[in-house]
């Protein structure tokens, strides 16, 4: 429980399950930080890129690698349209902390997700990470409205994932994984 404290992105990096050697692709960046702690995992045997809509979330995402001494390739680009490699990435992870998916039409949303698939490996994982309401005291001194959220799950089942589940809710966040079929 102490290191858990001591690291405020010990559930995150938890939840993602990133490996030593891993390909990891994140697309946009509420936290630069959390982005970071995700990287570091990977090593330099591994990969790590963030694909961000804007150059406020790129700016971000630059200074929580920074920080934290690791390497993370950014790209500028729509979520609609990754610059990036059919199946090279173990693990995609949306950020949708800010409202990400929110902000986009439903056709957008749904390419968002189908540009997800393309770019994980048959058998790679998809993670969404969204904001959920605290509760009790500490949801009433939150600051600020919360983002507004999106429930991932209907998307995820009508686009030929498998296994598609909420793993957990926890800290005013939702984890939602998706498998890519094998075949």
């Amino acid at each position: 429980m102490l290191k858990r404290r001591d690291d405020p992105y010990f559930l995150v990096v938890g939840m993602t399950g990133v490996q030593l050697g891993d390909r990891f692709a994140q697309i946009g960046c509420a936290d630069g930080g959390r982005l970071a702690a995700v990287a570091a995992k990977v090593g330099l045997s591994g990969r790590a890129v963030a694909v961000l809509p804007d150059e406020v979330s790129a700016e971000r995402a630059r200074k929580g690698a920074e920080r934290a001494g690791v390497l993370v390739d950014l790209e500028v680009a729509p979520p609609t349209r990754l610059p990036l490699e059919d199946g090279a990435f173990d693990l995609v992870v949306i950020d949708d902390t800010g409202g990400l998916l929110a902000g986009l039409s439903d056709a957008d949303r749904a390419a968002t997700i189908g540009e997800s698939r393309r770019i994980l490996r048959a058998g790679g994982r998809l993670m969404v990470i969204g904001a959920v309401p605290k509760g009790g005291l500490s949801g009433l001194f939150a600051r600020g409205p919360a983002a507004p959220r999106i429930d991932p799950t209907p998307l995820l089942s009508s686009d030929q994932f498998r296994s598609v589940r909420t793993l957990a809710e926890r800290d005013g966040l939702v984890f939602v994984e998706a498998l890519k079929p094998r075949s």
